[in-house]
């Protein structure tokens, strides 16, 4: 991550720079056994929350005997894709890759805003930054947010300079914090990404770690949906994506993770959630995860769930 660029030190506006072909998108399979574990929904271990089950049965029930046309969830607030989304990511649900930090289980339900029916068979795009705000394919753009050196420089210089510029800068500004357009990766690491397959409940669940945090951005994880396509022995082919988003966690469980290492290493200055300018403050329908996990230990793991409201026949790739 630069300091030019969304994932870094310098808040940037996004812009459609990376344009992609959604009508053919492929997602490389790690390994033989990856598309046959794609198939096994019985490896799927994540289930609606009573409250979620508790509301869709109501809505349902509504819709068939023809009182309501409302919907069941509201749609999911779009956000922009960030510069670091990589369409190659590995058919997997354990994105860890043995990085340090507070387990963090992700059960998400994927469903049909207009129908509240679960969409089934969707691809769901997961990827998000290490416990010191790196993230995999672009440790060269990264700034992180480490402990700082102990051997600075003594020889500072002092004084005030004496040739400060003049004038009203020109050109584009910087890049970073919100978006801007999509990277290059300059690495193979893929850690922390990963891609699977909604089961008949539209469930999907991740094994992680608690994301960090670098400067411009509060605490978040990046998601897209896609769906229309095809599960091949390639892997994922064709369809639109219909959603591209971010998850966000509440300011006590981030403030807690920051007492426990790796996290309590960093040095970068914490965007809080209320001042995170891509969060728009609507709880949910924004991305804010419901969070379970030991208050007085939070170092034991956290699982973090929600319903994603999608439209299924728009295409929103967060690129614009």
């Amino acid at each position: 991550m630069t300091g030019n660029t969304e994932e870094h030190t310098t808040p940037q506006p996004e812009g459609p720079a990376h344009k992609r072909n959604m009508t053919r998108r492929k997602v490389v399979v790690a390994g033989g056994a990856a598309v046959v574990g794609v198939g096994a929904a019985g490896a799927l271990a994540m289930s609606a929350s009573a409250d979620e089950a508790t509301e869709a049965t109501s809505t349902e029930s509504a819709s068939a005997t023809g009182t309501a046309a409302e919907t069941c969830y509201k749609l999911t607030s779009e956000t922009t894709e960030g510069p670091y989304y990589i369409d190659a990511d590995k058919l997997r649900q354990d994105i860890t890759e043995d990085n340090e930090g507070i387990p963090l289980t992700l059960q998400l339900k994927v469903i049909d805003a207009a129908t509240c029916k679960p969409v089934v068979d969707a691809a769901v795009d997961i990827w998000h930054c290490d416990a010191l705000g790196l993230y995999s394919g672009y440790e060269s753009f990264s700034q992180g947010g480490g402990t700082a050196p102990t051997d600075a420089p003594t020889d500072a210089p002092s004084g005030t300079p004496t040739d400060i510029p003049t004038g009203t800068p020109t050109g584009e500004p910087p890049s970073g914090g919100g978006g801007g357009g999509h990277e290059e990766p300059t690495s193979d690491t893929r850690y922390l990404r990963g891609t699977w397959k909604t089961d008949k409940k539209g469930c999907v669940t991740f094994t992680s770690i608690f994301p960090g945090w670098y400067q411009g951005r509060t605490v978040h994880i990046h998601t897209k949906v896609h769906v229309d396509g095809e599960w091949t022995d390639a892997g994922y082919e064709g369809g639109q994506t219909c959603h591209t988003g971010q998850f966000f966690f509440d300011e006590e469980s981030v403030l807690l993770s920051a007492e426990v290492e790796p996290y309590s290493t960093s040095t970068t200055t914490r965007t809080t959630l209320t001042e995170d300018t891509i969060y728009d403050q609507s709880g949910t329908t924004g991305g804010l995860l419901k969070l379970k996990y030991n208050k007085k230990n939070i170092s034991k793991g956290v699982i973090g769930s929600i319903t994603m409201g999608v439209d299924t026949d728009a295409t929103n790739d967060g690129t614009s």
